[in-house]
C-alpha cells in the first residue's frame, strides 16, 4: 500500500499501523518495495527515493544530502526512528543520522558503499583522451555521450537524465565526518553485508563497522542485493535493534511510539552534541597547517 509523506512530496510503502517507528531506504535503482519481507509485521513504512519506483527524479542534480534533507521532511512528524538503509539508501542514511541526529533512534547499513579502501582505476587511454577532447570542442558531446554509454558502469548505463548527474555525484561522496558522527552516537547500529558483494565490498564495510564501533554481520554467500541469506539477517539485525531500544526503555515496544520515543530522545540529544563536537574537531583540524615535510 502506497503512502504520502511530507505533504504529498515523498511516497512510500506502508507496512503495518500509523505512526511508523521503521523508515527503510533502497539502493540505486531499486525502490521502496525491496523491504516487504523485512517490514513484514511492524510499523514501517519504506520510502521510494525520487527518481525510483514511482516516485519523480529530482528536478536539479541532488547529492545524498537532499535526499536526506527530504527524508528528514518526511519523518519528522513522528521521529525518532530506526532507519534501515540498503547501498544507497544507505549513503542517505548515514547523511540522515549524521545532519539530524535527533530523528535517528537505530541505524541498520547493508551494502554500503561509504569508503574506497583503493583507488578507482583510471578510464581507459583512449576515453580520456576524447574528454580531454571534448573539453576543447574536438569531439561532439553526442560522441563522448557514446563513449560514456560504452565505458560506464551497468548502473550508469542503465540512468538517463538527471539521475545520470546524480549517480557521478553520489558515488564521488565521502562520508568521513559522518562515520566519526556515527562512532560518536549512542543510539544502536548494525552492519550487515553480503560476504560475495561486488558493490560494496565487504573489506570497506569491516574498516566502516571499525571506525564506528558497530557489529558487522558477514552474511556467507551472499551478494548485494536484498535477497535469501542476506535479507532475513538484515530482518533479524532489525529486530535486535528494536529488541536493544525496548531494553533502554523498559520494554517499551517501537509501536508505543510516545514511550519508546521519550525514551530515546535523551540519547537523541546526546547523539547531536557529540556530532557536533565531532564536526568541529574535524574541522580543526582540516583548518591546522600541515607539517612541513622533512628530507
Amino acid at each position: 500500500m502506497i503512502t504520502s509523506l511530507a505533504g504529498g512530496r515523498v511516497l512510500a510503502e506502508k507496512h503495518g499501523a500509523t505512526p511508523p517507528r521503521v523508515v527503510a531506504l533502497h539502493g540505486w535503482g531499486r525502490d521502496g518495495t525491496d523491504f516487504a519481507a523485512i517490514l513484514s509485521g511492524l510499523d514501517a513504512v519504506s520510502i521510494h527515493l525520487p527518481g525510483f519506483g514511482p516516485a519523480p527524479a529530482p528536478e536539479t542534480v541532488w547529492g545524498s544530502e537532499e535526499y536526506a534533507d527530504l527524508v528528514a521532511d518526511a519523518i519528522e512528524a513522528f521521529a525518532p526512528v530506526i532507519v534501515v538503509g540498503h547501498s544507497f539508501g544507505g549513503r542517505v542514511a548515514v547523511r540522515l543520522a549524521a545532519r539530524r541526529p535527533e530523528l535517528v533512534a537505530g541505524l541498520v547499513l547493508t551494502g554500503v558503499p561509504l569508503l574506497k579502501l583503493q583507488a578507482a582505476a583510471a578510464p581507459p587511454l583512449g576515453y580520456r583522451l576524447a574528454r580531454w577532447a571534448n573539453r576543447r570542442g574536438l569531439v561532439s558531446d553526442m560522441r563522448m555521450d557514446a563513449l560514456r554509454d560504452q565505458y560506464g558502469s551497468t548502473d550508469y548505463r542503465a540512468a538517463h537524465g538527471v539521475l545520470r548527474s546524480i549517480m557521478v555525484r553520489v558515488v564521488n561522496e565521502t562520508y568521513d565526518a559522518e562515520l566519526q558522527a556515527l562512532a560518536a552516537s549512542a543510539v544502536p547500529q548494525r552492519f550487515v553485508w553480503g560476504e560475495l558483494d561486488g558493490e560494496a565490498p565487504t573489506d570497506a564495510g569491516r574498516v566502516a563497522a571499525e571506525r564506528v564501533g558497530a557489529p558487522l554481520r558477514i552474511v556467507t554467500g551472499a551478494g548485494h542485493l536484498l535477497e535469501g541469506d542476506l535479507e532475513r539477517a538484515v530482518r533479524e539485525e532489525l529486530h535486535a535493534v528494536i529488541a536493544e531500544i525496548g531494553a533502554r526503555t523498559g520494554g517499551a515496544a517501537l509501536s508505543e511510539p510516545a514511550a519508546a520515543a521519550a525514551a530515546v530522545d535523551g540519547h537523541a540529544a546526546a547523539a547531536a552534541a557529540r556530532a557536533a563536537a565531532a564536526r568541529a574537531a574535524a574541522a580543526a583540524r582540516a583548518a591546522a597547517p600541515a607539517p612541513e615535510a622533512s628530507a
